[in-house]
């Protein structure tokens, strides 16, 4: 088995995506089993006001430590449950230690399974209007739906004042939901959670269209990758995903 790193940004959404790679082990291997893993996670409140000044420089430097860390405790890839340090982590992913899993290809993989092409996207505001999805989307021909910019203003406030801190309340669960109905008119067929928080308040029993859950597909194609018999073929750079994940 290969060692897991989750380089976490949040800890609501590194902590959800390290409980799922060891429950999705044990669904594979048995009770109390699941592959080595390993975490960092870096107070995300270091990282912050570089992002709202748009310095990627800092940004960057903060994961590439949390990066370092892990490698450094014996992981031989890496994950990072969290969407927006993304557009920062396509830019110094060939200068970090160890191959990493992109979020979203692990979740365009599963979108080609289902057949989808029209793509509702949540997240932070860096995430819904920046370059992680729309190029991944884009590139396979599909569509991408986002909400207008008062609601994308209004789910990016929650995500960092309220489900970043633990925070769920109900009137705010109605807030993406109502925003997930307003995707599913415009013509989406699904919708991705893109942010590793909104899963804690958004799942197929309340949500309006079929989900994408960022999070777990991130932590379940990890459990995967660490389980193959295939040797990781790089030492830096993303693993492009290309066989679906098993069912089942």
């Amino acid at each position: 088995m290969k060692t897991i790193g989750i380089a976490a940004h949040s800890s609501e959404g590194g902590a959800l995506c390290f409980l799922t790679a060891c429950r999705e082990g044990a669904a594979r291997l048995g009770p109390h089993r699941h592959p080595p893993v390993v975490v960092s996670a870096l107070p995300m409140g270091w990282s912050m006001e570089a992002w709202e000044s748009g310095d990627s420089e800092t940004v960057g430097r903060h994961l590439a430590r949390g990066v370092q860390l892990v490698a450094d405790a014996g992981a031989e890839f890496f994950v990072c449950p969290d969407n927006t340090a993304h557009l920062v982590l396509d830019e110094i992913i060939d200068n970090l230690p160890i191959p990493g899993l992109h979020i979203a290809d692990v979740v365009c993989d599963e979108i080609r399974s289902q057949g989808w092409s029209k793509v509702g996207l949540l997240g932070t505001k860096w995430t819904m209007t920046g370059s992680v999805y729309e190029q991944a989307i884009q590139s396979r021909g599909w569509q991408r739906l986002i909400p207008g910019e008062a609601v994308r203003r209004r789910l990016n406030e929650a995500i960092f004042e309220e489900l970043c801190q633990g925070v769920f309340r109900e009137e705010t669960t109605r807030e993406f939901v109502q925003a997930i109905e307003e995707l599913r008119s415009a013509g989406a067929e699904c919708v991705i959670l893109g942010c590793t928080e909104i899963p804690l308040i958004i799942h197929a029993d309340n949500s309006p269209l079929p989900i994408l859950d960022s999070t777990r597909l991130l932590a379940k194609h990890a459990v995967h990758r660490a389980l193959d018999d295939q040797p990781l073929p790089i030492a830096q750079g993303w693993l492009r995903e290309g066989e679906p994940l098993p069912r089942g």
